[in-house]
Formats: structure tokens, C-alpha cells, sequence
């Protein structure tokens, strides 16, 4: 194998494994421990899916800023709070965490299964 296909496979794997690494000060949480924090004032919860998913079935604490808008949106945000993040399987909040993650806030959790594991 030559050295520039050798770069090229670096250069992938790199990528597959940047991807799928953990975020440092992201956690993820199922929702029945998502239901436990809905008291919590301290805490902000986001719905990132679009605004047609949202109004067809939405949790009450969470307000909607679409993961397209969240950069335009993210300073409707306290950066020192917690932010919970969910969306319908937990791919889309999964990404807005690591964009929220990536511009300061310090502590982001994302729900696992998103809406799709409500119970």
C-alpha cells in the first residue's frame, strides 16, 4: 500500500472515531431519570426537532429551537445551566449537544431514545 492511500485511511478512521468518541461534559440520560429533573428550576430543556414534530407531540418543560435555528437561537440560553437536550431517536439532540458543548455551555445532557423512549 502507498503512502498516500496509508494517509487516506488515517485520515478516515480519524474521522469514524472522532464521531463516535464521547464528549467531554456530555452525558446522556434515559428518560425516567429525565423525568426526575423537570422540577429542577436550574435546569433548561430543549426540543430540537422541527416545529411540526414538536407540536405534535411535546413534553411540557421543553421549549422548541429546531436544530436548524440553534445557533441563531443558542443565546435564549444560560451557559452556566444545565441544558437537556431531546429530539424524536436522540441523533439530532445528540448533535445540538456537542454544537452547545462546542460554544461554551458547560454542562449538556442528552436524552437516549429521545421522544421515541417515552414511556
Amino acid at each position: 500500500m502507498g503512502i498516500i492511500q496509508w494517509i487516506i485511511l488515517i485520515g478516515i478512521l480519524a474521522f469514524v472515531l472522532r464521531k463516535f468518541m464521547p464528549v467531554k461534559g456530555l452525558s446522556q440520560i434515559t428518560v425516567p431519570e429525565l423525568k426526575k429533573k423537570f422540577n429542577d428550576k436550574n435546569v433548561q430543556f430543549v426540543d430540537v426537532r422541527t416545529p411540526q414534530e414538536y407540536q405534535a407531540n411535546h413534553r411540557k418543560p421543553f421549549k422548541n429551537i429546531p436544530l436548524s435555528q440553534l445557533a441563531q437561537q443558542m443565546n435564549k440560553l444560560d451557559k452556566n445551566k444545565e441544558v437537556v437536550v431531546i429530539c424524536q431517536s436522540g441523533m439530532r439532540s445528540l448533535k445540538a449537544a456537542k454544537i452547545l458543548k462546542k460554544q461554551g455551555f458547560k454542562n449538556v445532557t442528552n436524552v437516549k431514545g429521545g421522544m421515541s423512549a417515552w414511556v
